[in-house]
Protein backbone atom coordinates (compact mmCIF):
# COMPACT_ATOMS: atom_id res chain seq x y z
CA UNK A 1 0.00 0.00 0.00
CA UNK A 2 1.48 3.72 -1.22
CA UNK A 3 0.29 7.09 -0.16
CA UNK A 4 0.05 8.57 -3.73
CA UNK A 5 -0.53 12.25 -4.60
CA UNK A 6 -4.04 11.56 -5.57
CA UNK A 7 -4.56 9.40 -1.98
CA UNK A 8 -6.06 6.96 -4.02
CA UNK A 9 -4.88 4.61 -1.47
CA UNK A 10 -5.34 5.95 1.97
CA UNK A 11 -5.37 4.65 5.40
CA UNK A 12 -8.31 2.79 6.29
CA UNK A 13 -10.67 5.59 7.68
CA UNK A 14 -10.08 7.86 5.03
CA UNK A 15 -10.97 5.44 2.55
CA UNK A 16 -14.39 4.79 4.26
CA UNK A 17 -14.52 8.80 4.73
CA UNK A 18 -14.98 8.77 0.35
CA UNK A 19 -16.26 5.39 0.07
CA UNK A 20 -19.19 6.89 2.36
CA UNK A 21 -19.40 10.02 1.27
CA UNK A 22 -20.80 11.20 4.75
CA UNK A 23 -18.61 10.27 6.86
CA UNK A 24 -20.70 12.11 9.35
CA UNK A 25 -23.27 9.65 9.68
CA UNK A 26 -20.99 6.63 9.30
CA UNK A 27 -19.23 7.78 12.32
CA UNK A 28 -21.95 8.95 14.50
CA UNK A 29 -24.03 5.26 13.44
CA UNK A 30 -20.21 3.34 14.12
CA UNK A 31 -20.32 5.07 17.77
CA UNK A 32 -24.21 4.45 18.57
CA UNK A 33 -23.11 0.93 17.42
CA UNK A 34 -20.38 0.49 19.96
CA UNK A 35 -22.54 1.27 22.65
CA UNK A 36 -24.80 -2.07 22.12
CA UNK A 37 -23.73 -5.03 23.94
CA UNK A 38 -21.15 -7.23 22.30
CA UNK A 39 -20.20 -4.95 19.62
CA UNK A 40 -17.04 -5.76 17.90
CA UNK A 41 -14.92 -3.55 15.74
CA UNK A 42 -15.02 -3.90 12.19
CA UNK A 43 -11.83 -2.73 11.23
CA UNK A 44 -9.10 -5.49 11.28
CA UNK A 45 -5.85 -5.06 12.86
CA UNK A 46 -3.05 -3.25 10.22
CA UNK A 47 0.57 -4.87 11.54
CA UNK A 48 2.41 -6.02 8.51
CA UNK A 49 3.70 -2.72 7.27
CA UNK A 50 3.18 -1.07 4.54
CA UNK A 51 5.92 -1.66 2.18
CA UNK A 52 7.89 -4.42 3.65
CA UNK A 53 7.33 -6.89 6.81
CA UNK A 54 7.09 -4.92 9.75
CA UNK A 55 9.69 -5.25 13.01
CA UNK A 56 8.10 -2.74 15.06
CA UNK A 57 4.29 -3.00 16.23
CA UNK A 58 4.51 0.22 18.51
CA UNK A 59 6.85 2.71 19.37
CA UNK A 60 7.78 5.01 22.68
CA UNK A 61 9.29 7.82 22.72
CA UNK A 62 11.31 9.51 25.60
CA UNK A 63 12.01 13.27 24.66
CA UNK A 64 14.81 15.39 27.00
CA UNK A 65 13.21 18.36 26.31
CA UNK A 66 15.89 21.20 26.56
CA UNK A 67 18.88 19.66 24.66
CA UNK A 68 20.63 16.96 27.30
CA UNK A 69 24.61 17.56 27.56
CA UNK A 70 26.25 14.58 25.77
CA UNK A 71 29.52 15.16 27.25
CA UNK A 72 27.68 14.73 30.38
CA UNK A 73 26.04 11.38 30.12
CA UNK A 74 26.93 9.18 26.97
CA UNK A 75 29.53 10.81 25.34
CA UNK A 76 33.37 10.46 27.62
CA UNK A 77 35.41 12.93 26.47
CA UNK A 78 38.40 12.83 28.03
CA UNK A 79 40.48 15.46 25.89
CA UNK A 80 38.31 17.82 27.65
CA UNK A 81 40.32 17.54 30.75
CA UNK A 82 43.35 17.61 29.18
CA UNK A 83 42.23 21.10 27.36
CA UNK A 84 40.38 22.04 31.05
CA UNK A 85 40.39 25.76 31.00
CA UNK A 86 41.58 26.60 27.75
CA UNK A 87 40.44 29.09 25.69
CA UNK A 88 40.27 27.34 21.98
CA UNK A 89 36.31 28.20 21.50
CA UNK A 90 35.38 30.08 18.62
CA UNK A 91 36.62 33.78 19.32
CA UNK A 92 33.07 35.38 17.90
CA UNK A 93 29.96 34.26 19.37
CA UNK A 94 27.77 31.63 16.79
CA UNK A 95 24.86 32.31 15.99
CA UNK A 96 22.27 30.68 18.37
CA UNK A 97 24.56 31.04 21.33
CA UNK A 98 23.14 32.32 24.58
CA UNK A 99 26.25 34.13 25.93
CA UNK A 100 29.77 34.18 25.09
CA UNK A 101 31.88 31.22 24.23
CA UNK A 102 33.77 30.50 27.63
CA UNK A 103 36.71 28.22 28.41
CA UNK A 104 37.05 24.10 27.30
CA UNK A 105 34.77 22.62 30.34
CA UNK A 106 35.36 19.13 31.52
CA UNK A 107 32.36 17.74 32.51
CA UNK A 108 32.57 17.29 36.51
CA UNK A 109 30.50 14.13 36.70
CA UNK A 110 32.61 10.98 36.89
CA UNK A 111 32.40 8.15 33.67
CA UNK A 112 33.26 4.59 33.70
CA UNK A 113 32.29 1.98 31.23
CA UNK A 114 29.65 -0.54 31.77
CA UNK A 115 28.55 -4.26 30.62
CA UNK A 116 29.47 -6.15 28.56
CA UNK A 117 30.06 -3.60 25.44
CA UNK A 118 32.02 -1.27 28.05
CA UNK A 119 29.88 1.64 27.32
CA UNK A 120 30.90 4.98 28.83
CA UNK A 121 28.38 6.13 31.28
CA UNK A 122 28.46 9.34 33.28
CA UNK A 123 27.30 9.22 36.89
CA UNK A 124 24.10 11.11 36.70
CA UNK A 125 22.60 7.52 35.23
CA UNK A 126 23.65 4.90 37.04
CA UNK A 127 20.31 3.35 36.21
CA UNK A 128 20.60 2.98 32.52
CA UNK A 129 24.21 2.46 32.90
CA UNK A 130 22.89 -0.77 34.38
CA UNK A 131 20.90 -1.72 31.02
CA UNK A 132 23.69 -0.12 27.96
CA UNK A 133 24.08 -3.36 26.34
CA UNK A 134 19.98 -3.45 25.72
CA UNK A 135 20.60 0.03 23.75
CA UNK A 136 22.14 1.13 20.53
CA UNK A 137 23.51 4.63 19.91
CA UNK A 138 23.70 6.87 17.37
CA UNK A 139 26.53 8.78 18.49
CA UNK A 140 26.90 11.86 15.89
CA UNK A 141 23.46 13.35 15.88
CA UNK A 142 23.27 16.32 14.43
CA UNK A 143 20.75 19.28 13.43
CA UNK A 144 20.05 22.94 11.74
CA UNK A 145 19.55 25.20 14.34
CA UNK A 146 20.76 25.81 18.25
CA UNK A 147 17.59 27.10 18.82
CA UNK A 148 15.13 24.98 20.94
CA UNK A 149 11.63 25.90 18.84
CA UNK A 150 13.05 25.18 15.56
CA UNK A 151 15.31 22.27 17.02
CA UNK A 152 12.37 20.73 18.47
CA UNK A 153 10.08 20.94 15.35
CA UNK A 154 12.68 19.26 13.47
CA UNK A 155 13.13 16.63 15.69
CA UNK A 156 9.54 15.69 15.71
CA UNK A 157 8.21 16.92 12.45
CA UNK A 158 11.62 16.58 9.69
CA UNK A 159 11.14 20.76 9.55
CA UNK A 160 12.28 24.43 11.30
CA UNK A 161 9.08 25.35 10.93
CA UNK A 162 5.57 24.66 12.26
CA UNK A 163 2.62 24.03 10.37
CA UNK A 164 4.25 20.06 9.46
CA UNK A 165 2.79 16.91 11.09
CA UNK A 166 4.79 15.25 13.37
CA UNK A 167 6.14 11.61 13.58
CA UNK A 168 3.53 10.50 15.62
CA UNK A 169 0.77 11.89 13.37
CA UNK A 170 2.60 10.30 10.04
CA UNK A 171 2.26 6.71 12.00
CA UNK A 172 -0.85 7.31 13.33
CA UNK A 173 -2.07 8.13 9.58
CA UNK A 174 0.17 5.51 7.80
CA UNK A 175 -1.41 2.62 9.63
CA UNK A 176 -4.24 3.32 11.42
CA UNK A 177 -4.97 2.14 15.04
CA UNK A 178 -3.98 -1.25 16.65
CA UNK A 179 -7.31 -0.96 19.07
CA UNK A 180 -10.64 0.34 18.90
CA UNK A 181 -10.63 1.63 22.38
CA UNK A 182 -7.87 3.81 22.20
CA UNK A 183 -6.11 6.42 20.60
CA UNK A 184 -3.39 5.84 18.06
CA UNK A 185 -1.29 8.29 19.34
CA UNK A 186 -0.93 9.37 23.16
CA UNK A 187 1.40 12.69 24.46
CA UNK A 188 2.23 12.27 28.23
CA UNK A 189 3.71 15.92 28.97
CA UNK A 190 5.62 16.84 32.01
CA UNK A 191 3.59 17.96 34.74
CA UNK A 192 5.34 21.04 35.27
CA UNK A 193 4.22 22.22 31.66
CA UNK A 194 4.40 21.77 27.85
CA UNK A 195 7.87 21.50 25.70
CA UNK A 196 8.79 24.64 23.79
CA UNK A 197 6.62 24.96 20.76
CA UNK A 198 3.60 23.66 22.82
CA UNK A 199 1.41 21.59 21.28
CA UNK A 200 2.65 22.03 18.07
CA UNK A 201 4.72 19.52 18.16
CA UNK A 202 1.90 17.04 18.74
CA UNK A 203 0.07 18.29 15.41
CA UNK A 204 -0.94 16.36 12.44
CA UNK A 205 -0.28 19.50 10.57
CA UNK A 206 -1.74 18.98 6.91
CA UNK A 207 -2.45 15.90 7.36
CA UNK A 208 -6.22 14.76 8.53
CA UNK A 209 -6.91 16.65 12.05
CA UNK A 210 -8.00 12.98 13.72
CA UNK A 211 -4.33 12.23 13.65
CA UNK A 212 -2.76 14.55 15.90
CA UNK A 213 -1.80 13.57 19.30
CA UNK A 214 -3.91 13.01 22.43
CA UNK A 215 -2.66 14.59 24.90
CA UNK A 216 -3.08 13.15 28.57
CA UNK A 217 -2.49 14.55 31.92
CA UNK A 218 -1.23 11.71 34.01
CA UNK A 219 -1.38 13.14 37.17
CA UNK A 220 -4.95 14.35 36.85
CA UNK A 221 -7.91 12.84 38.54
CA UNK A 222 -9.16 13.03 34.63
CA UNK A 223 -6.13 12.18 32.87
CA UNK A 224 -8.76 12.92 29.64
CA UNK A 225 -10.36 15.96 30.21
CA UNK A 226 -14.26 15.89 29.99
CA UNK A 227 -14.33 12.07 29.58
CA UNK A 228 -17.27 11.94 31.74
CA UNK A 229 -19.42 14.40 32.49
CA UNK A 230 -19.44 16.78 35.89
CA UNK A 231 -21.47 15.33 38.74
CA UNK A 232 -23.32 18.28 38.69
CA UNK A 233 -25.31 17.99 35.70
CA UNK A 234 -27.31 15.07 36.51
CA UNK A 235 -29.73 15.01 33.70
CA UNK A 236 -26.43 13.84 31.64
CA UNK A 237 -27.52 9.95 31.96
CA UNK A 238 -27.39 7.20 29.52
CA UNK A 239 -30.80 7.55 28.08
CA UNK A 240 -29.79 11.50 27.69
CA UNK A 241 -26.28 10.91 26.19
CA UNK A 242 -27.94 8.27 23.69
CA UNK A 243 -30.51 11.30 22.62
CA UNK A 244 -27.74 13.30 22.25
CA UNK A 245 -25.73 11.09 19.84
CA UNK A 246 -29.06 10.56 17.61
CA UNK A 247 -28.96 14.17 17.55
CA UNK A 248 -25.57 14.63 17.18
CA UNK A 249 -25.69 11.95 13.87
CA UNK A 250 -28.50 14.09 12.30
CA UNK A 251 -26.89 17.47 12.37
CA UNK A 252 -23.17 16.70 11.63
CA UNK A 253 -24.43 13.67 8.30
CA UNK A 254 -26.22 16.97 6.96
CA UNK A 255 -22.95 19.05 7.53
CA UNK A 256 -20.51 16.47 6.39
CA UNK A 257 -22.52 15.95 3.09
CA UNK A 258 -21.74 19.95 2.16
CA UNK A 259 -18.50 19.69 3.82
CA UNK A 260 -17.04 16.08 2.63
CA UNK A 261 -13.47 17.73 2.94
CA UNK A 262 -13.33 19.45 6.63
CA UNK A 263 -10.73 17.61 8.26
CA UNK A 264 -11.80 19.12 11.46
CA UNK A 265 -15.33 17.83 11.40
CA UNK A 266 -14.11 14.13 10.54
CA UNK A 267 -11.36 14.63 13.48
CA UNK A 268 -14.39 15.81 16.15
CA UNK A 269 -16.45 12.83 14.76
CA UNK A 270 -13.71 10.32 15.68
CA UNK A 271 -12.98 11.63 18.92
CA UNK A 272 -16.09 11.44 19.88
CA UNK A 273 -16.68 8.14 18.65
CA UNK A 274 -13.01 7.40 20.68
CA UNK A 275 -14.39 9.18 23.85
CA UNK A 276 -17.79 7.15 23.73
CA UNK A 277 -15.25 3.74 23.92
CA UNK A 278 -13.12 5.32 26.06
CA UNK A 279 -15.69 5.93 28.74
CA UNK A 280 -15.42 2.32 29.25
CA UNK A 281 -11.54 1.74 28.68
CA UNK A 282 -9.94 4.48 29.98
CA UNK A 283 -10.77 4.11 33.57
CA UNK A 284 -8.39 0.61 33.69
CA UNK A 285 -5.79 1.95 31.61
CA UNK A 286 -5.10 5.03 33.82
CA UNK A 287 -5.52 3.17 37.06
CA UNK A 288 -2.27 1.92 37.59
CA UNK A 289 -3.19 0.38 41.12
CA UNK A 290 -3.64 -2.63 39.79
CA UNK A 291 0.60 -2.98 39.18
CA UNK A 292 2.33 -4.64 41.86
CA UNK A 293 4.12 -3.14 44.62
CA UNK A 294 7.19 -4.73 43.24
CA UNK A 295 6.29 -2.60 40.04
CA UNK A 296 5.21 0.56 41.53
CA UNK A 297 9.13 0.83 43.41
CA UNK A 298 10.52 -0.03 40.21
CA UNK A 299 9.73 2.84 38.39
CA UNK A 300 10.19 4.85 40.72
CA UNK A 301 6.84 5.48 42.35
CA UNK A 302 7.80 5.39 46.07
CA UNK A 303 9.83 8.47 45.90
CA UNK A 304 9.35 12.11 45.04
CA UNK A 305 12.05 12.50 42.78
CA UNK A 306 11.12 10.08 40.11
CA UNK A 307 7.30 9.61 41.01
CA UNK A 308 6.03 11.78 38.24
CA UNK A 309 8.34 10.46 34.92
CA UNK A 310 7.83 6.78 36.21
CA UNK A 311 4.09 7.23 36.67
CA UNK A 312 4.10 7.88 32.55
CA UNK A 313 6.54 5.62 31.98
CA UNK A 314 4.44 2.95 33.34
CA UNK A 315 1.64 4.96 31.71
CA UNK A 316 3.03 4.21 28.67
CA UNK A 317 3.45 0.64 28.90
CA UNK A 318 0.02 0.17 29.63
CA UNK A 319 -1.45 1.77 27.00
CA UNK A 320 1.30 0.21 24.20
CA UNK A 321 -0.31 -3.30 26.39
CA UNK A 322 -3.82 -2.54 25.64
CA UNK A 323 -3.11 -1.04 21.89
CA UNK A 324 -1.75 2.55 21.59
CA UNK A 325 0.81 2.36 18.80
CA UNK A 326 3.03 5.72 19.76
CA UNK A 327 3.54 7.11 22.77
CA UNK A 328 5.56 10.69 23.54
CA UNK A 329 6.61 10.81 27.00
CA UNK A 330 8.19 14.36 27.77
CA UNK A 331 10.90 15.38 30.39
CA UNK A 332 11.07 19.06 31.35
CA UNK A 333 8.94 21.51 30.47
CA UNK A 334 9.93 24.96 27.98
CA UNK A 335 11.75 27.91 29.98
CA UNK A 336 14.89 28.02 31.65
CA UNK A 337 14.64 25.61 34.72
CA UNK A 338 13.23 21.92 35.31
CA UNK A 339 14.67 20.97 32.32
CA UNK A 340 17.91 19.73 30.52
CA UNK A 341 18.67 23.58 29.19
CA UNK A 342 21.65 23.36 31.63
CA UNK A 343 22.80 27.33 31.00
CA UNK A 344 23.93 28.23 34.28
CA UNK A 345 25.46 25.55 36.54
CA UNK A 346 25.73 22.18 34.41
CA UNK A 347 27.00 20.43 38.03
CA UNK A 348 23.63 21.52 39.94
CA UNK A 349 21.20 21.35 37.40
CA UNK A 350 21.98 18.19 35.16
CA UNK A 351 21.38 16.07 38.55
CA UNK A 352 18.14 16.92 39.65
CA UNK A 353 16.34 16.10 36.16
CA UNK A 354 18.85 13.36 35.53
CA UNK A 355 17.69 11.61 38.58
CA UNK A 356 13.86 12.31 37.15
CA UNK A 357 14.20 9.92 34.46
CA UNK A 358 17.22 7.28 35.12
CA UNK A 359 15.21 5.14 37.39
CA UNK A 360 11.69 4.54 35.11
CA UNK A 361 13.83 4.62 32.12
CA UNK A 362 15.79 1.50 32.99
CA UNK A 363 12.73 0.41 34.84
CA UNK A 364 11.04 0.66 31.44
CA UNK A 365 13.04 -1.50 29.22
CA UNK A 366 13.25 -3.82 31.86
CA UNK A 367 9.76 -3.98 32.37
CA UNK A 368 9.11 -4.47 28.41
CA UNK A 369 11.53 -7.06 28.24
CA UNK A 370 10.18 -8.92 30.83
CA UNK A 371 6.86 -9.27 29.39
CA UNK A 372 7.78 -9.91 26.00
CA UNK A 373 6.55 -6.80 24.62
CA UNK A 374 10.58 -5.47 24.49
CA UNK A 375 10.09 -8.01 21.06
CA UNK A 376 7.79 -6.09 19.34
CA UNK A 377 7.95 -2.27 20.48
CA UNK A 378 10.66 -0.08 19.74
CA UNK A 379 11.66 3.04 22.74
CA UNK A 380 13.73 5.89 21.83
CA UNK A 381 15.69 8.16 23.89
CA UNK A 382 16.27 11.81 22.84
CA UNK A 383 16.70 15.10 22.97
CA UNK A 384 16.51 18.39 20.45
CA UNK A 385 19.61 19.35 20.12
CA UNK A 386 23.71 18.88 22.53
CA UNK A 387 25.38 21.39 24.45
CA UNK A 388 29.10 23.07 24.11
CA UNK A 389 32.13 21.40 25.53
CA UNK A 390 32.84 25.12 26.55
CA UNK A 391 31.71 26.97 29.53
CA UNK A 392 28.97 29.58 29.71
CA UNK A 393 28.53 31.93 32.86
CA UNK A 394 31.89 30.02 33.84
CA UNK A 395 29.93 26.86 34.90
CA UNK A 396 26.88 26.26 32.52
CA UNK A 397 27.12 25.07 28.67
CA UNK A 398 25.33 26.97 25.90
CA UNK A 399 23.29 25.67 23.07
CA UNK A 400 25.15 23.62 20.47
CA UNK A 401 23.45 21.78 17.08
CA UNK A 402 26.58 20.15 16.53
CA UNK A 403 26.54 16.67 18.14
CA UNK A 404 23.89 15.04 20.59
CA UNK A 405 23.02 11.43 21.29
CA UNK A 406 20.10 8.90 20.29
CA UNK A 407 19.80 5.45 21.93
CA UNK A 408 17.38 3.06 20.92
CA UNK A 409 16.21 -0.34 22.07
CA UNK A 410 14.08 -3.36 21.37
CA UNK A 411 12.01 -4.75 18.10
CA UNK A 412 14.53 -5.16 15.12
CA UNK A 413 18.05 -3.21 16.94
CA UNK A 414 21.28 -4.90 17.37
CA UNK A 415 21.45 -4.46 20.92
CA UNK A 416 24.85 -2.86 22.28
CA UNK A 417 25.17 -1.44 18.60
CA UNK A 418 26.57 2.45 18.20
CA UNK A 419 27.04 4.02 14.96
CA UNK A 420 28.83 7.21 14.71
CA UNK A 421 31.49 9.01 16.24
CA UNK A 422 31.77 13.25 17.66
CA UNK A 423 34.78 15.02 17.42
CA UNK A 424 37.10 14.73 20.64
CA UNK A 425 35.92 17.74 22.49
CA UNK A 426 32.05 16.26 21.03
CA UNK A 427 31.57 20.09 20.05
CA UNK A 428 31.07 18.54 15.91
CA UNK A 429 30.12 15.08 14.65
CA UNK A 430 33.51 13.48 13.23
CA UNK A 431 31.45 10.14 11.59
CA UNK A 432 28.19 8.60 10.76
CA UNK A 433 26.55 11.67 10.91
CA UNK A 434 23.14 11.32 11.38
CA UNK A 435 20.24 14.15 11.08
CA UNK A 436 16.48 13.16 12.52
CA UNK A 437 15.61 12.56 8.56
CA UNK A 438 18.03 9.09 9.27
CA UNK A 439 16.41 8.67 12.10
CA UNK A 440 12.90 9.03 11.06
CA UNK A 441 13.29 6.37 8.36
CA UNK A 442 15.21 4.28 10.64
CA UNK A 443 11.85 4.24 12.94
CA UNK A 444 9.66 4.14 9.72
CA UNK A 445 11.90 1.22 8.56
CA UNK A 446 11.14 -0.54 11.49
CA UNK A 447 7.50 -0.50 11.30
CA UNK A 448 7.16 -1.69 7.96
CA UNK A 449 7.22 1.93 5.97
CA UNK A 450 9.14 3.18 2.85
CA UNK A 451 10.21 6.45 3.93
CA UNK A 452 10.24 7.71 0.52
CA UNK A 453 6.95 6.20 -0.55
CA UNK A 454 4.84 7.85 2.30
CA UNK A 455 3.65 11.08 0.80
CA UNK A 456 1.04 13.26 1.35
CA UNK A 457 -0.01 15.79 -1.40
CA UNK A 458 -0.40 19.70 0.06
CA UNK A 459 0.17 22.97 -1.97
CA UNK A 460 1.12 20.96 -4.85
CA UNK A 461 4.43 19.11 -3.09
CA UNK A 462 4.35 15.36 -2.17
CA UNK A 463 5.00 16.15 1.34
CA UNK A 464 6.66 13.19 3.55
CA UNK A 465 8.27 13.57 6.82
CA UNK A 466 11.90 12.73 5.62
CA UNK A 467 11.81 15.64 3.69
CA UNK A 468 13.67 15.35 0.81
CA UNK A 469 16.24 13.23 2.51
CA UNK A 470 16.88 10.27 4.59
CA UNK A 471 18.82 7.39 4.80
CA UNK A 472 18.45 4.04 7.29
CA UNK A 473 20.72 3.43 9.84
CA UNK A 474 21.21 -0.04 9.53
CA UNK A 475 24.41 -0.15 11.05
CA UNK A 476 22.24 -0.43 14.12
CA UNK A 477 19.65 -2.92 13.18
CA UNK A 478 19.41 -6.59 13.88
Amino acid sequence: MEMSKHRARTARREFLAQAGGGFGGLAAIHWLSRQLPGAESPLPELNGGLHHPAKVRRVIQLFMNGGASPMDTFDYKPELERLHGEMIGPKEKPEGFTGAVGAVMKSPFEFAQHGETGRWVSSVFPHQAEIVDDLAFLMAMTTKTNVHGPASYMMNTGFLLPGFPCMGAWISYALGSISDNLPEFVVLPDARGLPYNQKANFSAGFLPARHQGTVVNAGSPQPVPDLFADSQYRFATGEADADTMALLQRINQHHSEERPSDSDLLAQLASGELAARMQLSALEVFDLTSESEATHSAYGLDQSETEEFGRRCLLARRLIERGTRFVQVWSGPQGAVNNWDNHADIQKELPPIARNVDQPIAALIRDLKSCGLLSDTLVIWTTEFGRTPFAQSSVGRDHNGGTFVTWLAGAGIKAGASYGRSDDLGYQTAEGKTYCYDLHATILHLLGIDHQRLTYLTGGIDRRLTDVHGHVVHEILA
